[in-house]
């Protein structure tokens, strides 16, 4: 079923298997010598080169790399893609960018996007009071836009009018008419004159993985009933000056630019009427939407896009300029929340194998005058597959090997003469499986048959921690070998994690046409590590990730890389040690040790240690409990 190496084997077909250029962005390619690349403009660095800085460094795997350059230049796009759409339509007010902060909280990225985006004076928006706290210590620059989203309480609200106070361009966005009378009375209170913006409930449904904040049904919003109690009651308080903001939000992933139009235009018309009922807005917020293309497919399956990001700015300016130039509306200022889009590329996870399990022969034994019948049928079965017959062989090897197990559970067939069973069984399998490559149907019964037999390679991770979109809701990203692309890879496999659960695998994988349950890698060499990558995988799943099986956050890197081919290590992060994860869980790490110690004290009482002994083994739990969560390799 696997194949041989072929020695003809290109790495241009690598590149093409694992879709680099479809789904790369132009941030990641292959070289000559088959290792996977980051580059941005001219810099290019093979990831295996970063992989050994790290080792030097002592930061074992599993690693979350971060390539700050890849961040830098996602914001430069966007700021100069929509300044591009906004020359070329005649708009005349400007576009300001800013970054959800949910989407990825972590200092590194946070700080990274606030430095580098203050040229383009590219704003933050956050939901909590604790986000807040980032944003207002981070933004420095006099104007910042901050866009406040979520449920506010009085706290929230006091910090973000002291932020207008200090010059930020901090609005508040209503998301219930609840928050209304706090922001209200709150302002007054303290004198500070608050900027509004109300966030519509928009009825167009797009398509996509991460499509339940449109719609009806949306749990976000305000309805054209509460819209007109909003505006009535700022009137009333005499202040409908200080609304200057329409949010909507279609989606966090639109893979189609016809529900984007479709959207932009539905919020233009609440734009115009809240305009025309003496709102004094001047800015309109279509929150995130800008897809990824996860699969490289560039169409408008949930999991890609079928635009170009020149598209989607040039689709929304234009829409907004016709539909509002048509009533003779103002231009507003344009803003997004693209936070997908700006922080996915940068981030990589990468991870080694620890091992595999094949479901192949081992050997096969010679008949034996003694053989069990079943044996011998499970031979005669083997030996007689063809083209013709390799559906009812097919099912008469199962029969026969149920037989030989219950066999083996009745005490009539002993260990070695199952094991025998087994192989015969397994090498019979694989040869149907390579006569079904060259069939143009395959039976219906045999459908299953490749994914049956392939590999389970062990990788250095949890799918919980690092992954866990895979797991909760079967989101697809980019995985492959970031080296030996120019060998074949010959081997088909599914992923399983360290952790002992059933549900910490990734059956599911980008393929060439379609979602592929296996994935192409090379056989693991003796003494030589074999690396993965998942790619794109900076938005949400650091801040989603769990602690199952406690294992905790993995080491973290950001690199930045050079003109001249080299790299500098920017920041480093230790991931969590045993001893952190679990004060996590409300263990004491100091208790346990003396608890452990007073355990081993016993032992000496007793005779079963010495006390020098005692006293290894109390050094070897401290080190463990200052070790990594992961499997950690002897260097």
């Amino acid at each position: 079923m696997h194949g041989k190496n072929n020695l003809a084997w290109q790495v241009k077909q690598s590149a093409e298997l694992y879709g680099v250029e479809r789904w790369g962005n132009d941030y990641f390619g292959v070289s000559p010598e088959g290792n996977v690349t980051a580059k941005t403009l001219t810099k290019e660095v093979a990831l295996l080169d970063i992989i050994h800085g790290m080792i030097e460094r002592d930061l074992q795997m599993p690693v979350l790399l971060r390539i700050e350059n890849i961040l830098d230049a996602q914001i430069m796009r966007l700021n100069e893609a929509f300044a591009a759409a906004i020359a070329n339509a005649g708009y005349t007010k400007p576009y300001r960018g800013v970054y959800p902060i949910k989407v990825n909280q972590q200092a590194q990225v946070v700080e990274e996007i606030a430095a580098f985006g203050a040229r383009y004076h590219h704003g933050l928006e956050v939901g909590s009071k604790a986000e807040m706290i980032i944003a207002l210590s981070i933004l420095t620059q006099p104007g910042s836009l901050l866009i406040c989203n979520g449920y506010k309480d009085d706290k929230f609200i006091e910090l973000g009018l002291q932020a207008i106070k200090l010059g930020y361009d901090c609005f508040f966005v209503i998301e219930t008419p609840s928050e209304l009378p706090i922001i209200i009375e709150r302002s007054k209170s303290m004198n500070i004159r608050p900027k509004m913006g109300v966030r519509v409930k928009m009825v167009s449904k797009v398509s996509g993985h991460w499509n339940s904040t449109s719609g009806d049904r949306s749990i976000f919003g305000l309805t054209a009933n509460e819209l007109i109690t909003v505006v009535d009651r700022l009137r009333e308080a005499s202040m409908l000056d200080c609304l200057q903001l329409m949010h909507c939000h279609l989606g966090s992933q639109i893979p189609s630019i016809a529900d984007i139009r479709s959207g932009v235009i539905e919020a233009c018309r609440y734009y115009i009427d809240l305009a025309r009922e003496g709102a004094a807005l001047s800015y309109i917020d279509f929150g995130g939407g800008l897809a990824v293309d996860y699969s490289g497919a560039n169409s408008s399956d949930n999991q890609s896009r079928n635009y170009a990001l020149e598209e989607y700015c040039a689709t929304v300016v234009n829409t907004v300029k016709d539909t509002l130039d048509r009533e003779a509306i103002a231009h507003p200022t344009i803003v997004t929340e693209s936070g997908r889009a700006v922080v996915a590329y940068a981030s990589v996870l990468l991870f080694n194998i620890l091992d595999t399990t094949t479901f192949e022969a081992t050997h096969q034994s010679q008949p034996d005058k003694n053989d069990h019948p079943l044996l011998t049928a499970l031979r005669n079965c083997s030996e007689n597959i063809s083209a013709e017959t390799v559906e009812r062989c097919y099912e008469q090897v199962h029969h026969y090997r149920s037989e030989l197990r219950d066999a083996f559970k009745q005490g009539k067939v002993d260990l070695r003469s199952r094991a025998v069973g087994e192989n015969i069984f397994l090498d019979a399998l694989h040869r149907m499986a390579d006569i079904l490559d060259d069939m143009s149907e395959i039976p219906a019964c045999m459908s299953g048959l490749k994914l049956s037999l392939a590999d389970i390679y062990y990788g250095n991770f949890s799918l919980f921690q690092s992954l866990p979109d895979i797991w909760a809701i079967d989101q697809l990203f980019p995985i492959m070998p970031i080296h030996r692309l120019d060998e074949e890879p010959v081997r088909q496999a599914v992923l399983a994690d360290i952790t002992c659960d059933c549900d910490g695998k990734i059956d599911s994988f980008i393929g060439q046409r379609e979602v592929a349950k296996t994935l192409p890698l090379h056989p693991i060499k003796v003494a030589e590590e074999y690396y993965l990558g998942v790619f794109l995988v900076g938005a949400y799943q650091e801040t989603l990730g769990d602690l199952h099986n406690l294992f905790g956050d993995t080491n973290v890197v950001s690199v930045r890389l050079n003109g001249d081919g080299s790299f500098d290590f920017a920041k480093e992060m230790h991931g969590d040690t045993i001893a952190d994860v679990l004060t996590y869980v409300e263990y004491d790490p100091k208790r346990l040790e003396l608890n452990y110690r007073n355990t081993a004290e016993r032992a000496v009482q007793e005779g079963r240690i010495t006390a020098a002994e005692r006293q290894q083994i109390i050094k070897a739990f401290r080190a463990s409990m200052q070790g990594y969560t992961y499997y950690e390799r002897e260097h």
